[in-house]
């Protein structure tokens, strides 16, 4: 059997790949599959929680945790793909301003 803190460093580990991608990408792609790994972290924190204690709460707000996290996938790559057809660009540090082209 696996001990519980090694589900949580895994799980520590990518939430901290998922934050420096944010923090030091410029690519807008990036930026986004980086907040999708660190809901992916805090995901695996949840489940192995939920299995240590055994409760089925943890669980549960995983699925509502996916749910939303599909949701922001879909409009979220819609937004993209609507400011690189009208920009250009896929870099965060031009699209600082949303009027200016």
């Amino acid at each position: 059997m696996v001990p519980l803190s090694y589900y949580l460093a895994l799980s520590a580990i990518l939430f901290c790949l998922g934050v420096a991608g944010f923090l030091f990408k410029q690519d807008i792609i990036t930026v986004f599959i980086s907040i999708e790994l660190m809901l992916n972290g805090v995901n695996l924190a949840f489940v192995a929680f939920s299995h240590a204690l055994h409760q089925v709460a943890g669980n549960v707000f995983v699925f509502f945790v996916m749910v939303v996290a599909a949701a922001e996938a879909a409009v979220g790559l819609a937004i993209i793909i609507a400011v690189v057809r009208n920009r250009n660009t896929l870099a965060v540090d031009e699209l600082s301003q949303l009027g200016d082209k």
